[in-house]
């Protein structure tokens, strides 16, 4: 068998060898370990004309010719074992700066309940005919993650298949509707000319009005309840995320009531508006409590006027021209 001629070079100095041509690449880095004190796991061969190789591939299989020129890179055991120690010395002095009682704090990711993963919206589309779609797209998804909201659907096991918008010119009238009980919802959150969107809050009532049709199709005694309740629910969340929130009473608001949170009173007085007329009396005087009960009155009032707009612009249970609306139940 003919023998190869190469030099190894490594760190500036060259090894030159001369080995037979079937000598295995497993036998020349035995060989290289004798010569460097490299051993095999810490090193690396490149050399010109390098083919695919492996420990038992031979020379002439990898490629090696006469007088061919081999860079090998790699680091000592001697070097190995002080990098590990130097490790393991640093290690050392992080442990003795950490008290050993103290807890160590795994992260920890907590998995999305079965129940959020169905009871929300699963689909959210703006119409992307009508100008500035992105922004729709952006109200849209505010309202299928604001947190009351998904609050309530948590609440009531509220599904909706897909969440969208009324084009204000195609459903002249319209503020909201709801497709087969939740496979759609959709709601009118633009004005009229298109120059921006209407306020938050007042799409936001239209949608808790809308989910009570999930369960009631007609605007009857038990869907003006559910409403109500969804309402107030969602008032009483809002009050609860600010909880924290501390008022001071002043000369000119000696009983704080001007600065007391807006959810607390539209909250009591969702309980009072189905349909009917509020049972609170306003009475004369300046009293906290008698303050409270007209700031109450004229609450259930507006709310109720609010909800009666709302029966009139809302699609579900009545006959429109659109294409999609149920038949009443």
């Amino acid at each position: 068998m003919s023998s190869i001629s190469f030099t190894v070079s490594f760190r500036g100095q060259s090894y030159p060898l001369d080995l037979p041509s079937d000598t295995t690449l497993i036998n020349l880095q035995a060989i290289l370990h004798d010569l460097t004190s490299v051993p095999p796991s810490n090193k690396k061969l490149l050399w010109k004309g390098k083919k695919a190789v492996g420990d038992d591939t031979t020379l002439i299989q990898a490629g090696f010719k006469d007088g061919v020129r081999v860079q090998m890179l790699g680091s000592t055991e001697q070097e190995v074992g002080g990098l590990k120690a130097a490790e393991q010395q640093h290690i050392n002095r992080v442990q003795a700066r950490t008290p050993s009682s103290r807890p160590r704090i795994q992260p920890r990711v907590t998995p999305a309940s079965s129940s959020s993963l169905r009871f929300r919206f699963h689909k959210i589309a703006p119409l992307h005919h009508l100008p500035n779609p992105i922004s729709a797209q952006t109200l849209l998804d505010k309202l299928a993650n604001d947190p009351a909201i998904l609050h309530v659907m948590q609440q009531h096991s509220f599904s909706v298949g897909l969440l969208t918008e009324l084009a204000p010119h195609e459903h002249p009238g319209l503020l909201g509707l709801n497709v087969n009980s939740g496979q759609e919802i959709k709601l009118r959150i633009r004005t009229d000319r298109y120059d921006g969107f209407r306020l938050y809050n007042d799409i936001r009532k239209v949608l808790c009005h809308e989910l009570a049709h999930n369960v009631w199709g007609d605007h009857d005694e038990n869907f003006k309840q559910l409403n109500s309740q969804l309402n107030r629910e969602v008032a009483e969340h809002g009050r609860a995320r600010a909880a924290g929130t501390h008022t001071l009473a002043t000369s000119t608001d000696p009983y704080g009531i001007y600065q007391a949170p807006e959810q607390e009173v539209e909250a009591e007085a969702w309980s009072h508006v189905l349909g009917g007329n509020s049972s609170t009396t306003s009475i004369g005087g300046d009293s906290r409590d008698e303050m409270r009960k007209r700031m109450l009155e004229a609450t259930i009032k507006r709310l109720q006027r609010e909800e009666e707009q709302l029966e009139i612009s809302c699609g579900t249970g009545h006959c429109t021209d659109d294409k999609d609306a149920p038949t009443s139940p």
